[in-house]
């Protein structure tokens, strides 16, 4: 389903993975058209992954993209209130959640979620964020 204003959790924000997507979807439940099937995981996941990779609460970064905060002012502050990471730190954490569900214990689910959406076939999708990228419309972008 394609979702407008729902960036690809491959897009970066300064070099960070999925941060977008979770800023989208913030905004877009605040605007009430995020869809109803996405709310059960709003702040978990990924999210929650990317909050923790950050060390700042999921509910304070929510607050600072419903207040309005542009997503590079999102970061900012983020990297000023949470925790100190360098470069090569985000993109070891970026390629880890980049991958997951390839060849690791997230591999069976992935499987799961292929097959109950109808995906079984296609041998393209070897990751959750390829998973997310075919069930919302877009081109599955290959692990490089």
């Amino acid at each position: 389903m394609n979702i407008p204003g729902l960036r690809s959790p491959h897009d970066k924000v300064s070099g960070l993975v999925h941060f977008g997507r979770m800023l989208d979807k913030i905004r877009l439940h605040q605007q009430g058209t995020l869809p109803v099937d996405y709310l059960s995981n709003l702040g978990d996941g990924f999210d929650k992954l990317c909050a923790q990779f950050l060390g700042v609460p999921y509910e304070e970064i929510a607050g600072q993209a419903k207040g309005g905060a542009a997503d590079d002012e999102v970061l900012a502050w983020c990297r000023a209130r949470g925790k100190k990471f360098t470069d090569d730190e985000a993109f070891a954490w970026g390629e880890f959640l980049r991958k997951r569900g390839w060849n690791d214990v997230m591999s069976e689910r992935l499987r799961q979620r292929k097959e109950a959406a109808g995906f079984s076939s296609r041998d393209e999708i070897q990751t959750f964020f390829d998973y997310i990228d075919a069930d919302e419309g877009r081109p599955v972008r290959p692990i490089a």
